[in-house]
């Protein structure tokens, strides 16, 4: 009975040593099956990556199969991304709006005036108000971010929004 040197290729040797055998072989299945525009080099760094990444889960016997089968799928992955991008090329872009010249003009007015309102806000107010209103962030996010507690953050925001109402008034 034969015994198994290698549970996985985690081994930096065992894992070079693979990556030097297949790597031509790899490249070149890509490129015949699929051409150089989907650019085969990126998906056999990536299929490798992939393979590093799952190294523990990988035995030496199967570690080719899931090789090949993963640079497969990138490559398929991609030629479906290219598929959708044609598609969407191929529908024809309104050029126009439904809005009315006033409208828009409002409408840019207005994001100026808003634009100087925030930054009329001090910069913890500013910090915290955009934490919260642009990226989301809960108070609790915002208070471990800038080191303070949530009761501050709470008054930052909401005296921001005070001085936000005071300065865009009159819209």
């Amino acid at each position: 009975m034969e015994k198994k040197l290698h549970k996985n290729i985690c081994n930096d040797n065992l894992f070079s040593s693979f990556f030097n055998k297949h790597y031509k072989d790899l490249y070149n299945f890509l490129y015949y099956k699929f051409g150089d525009k989907l650019n085969p080099e990126d998906k056999v760094q990536e299929a490798f990556l992939k393979v590093w990444q799952n190294c523990g889960r990988i035995t030496p016997d199967k570690a080719k199969s899931f090789l090949f089968t993963t640079a497969n799928n990138l490559m398929l992955n991609q030629v479906s991304h290219e598929k959708v991008k044609l598609k969407y090329a191929e529908t024809p872009q309104r050029s126009s709006t439904n809005e009315s010249p006033e409208f828009v003009l409002e409408e840019k007015q207005y994001m100026d005036k808003i634009q100087r309102a925030i930054s009329n806000l001090t910069e913890a107010q500013r910090v915290a108000f955009l934490l919260n209103r642009v990226e989301g962030k809960r108070f609790k996010e915002i208070a471990a971010i800038l080191d303070i507690s949530v009761k501050a953050v709470e008054k930052r925001i909401y005296g921001a929004l005070k001085k936000l109402r005071q300065d865009i008034e009159g819209l």
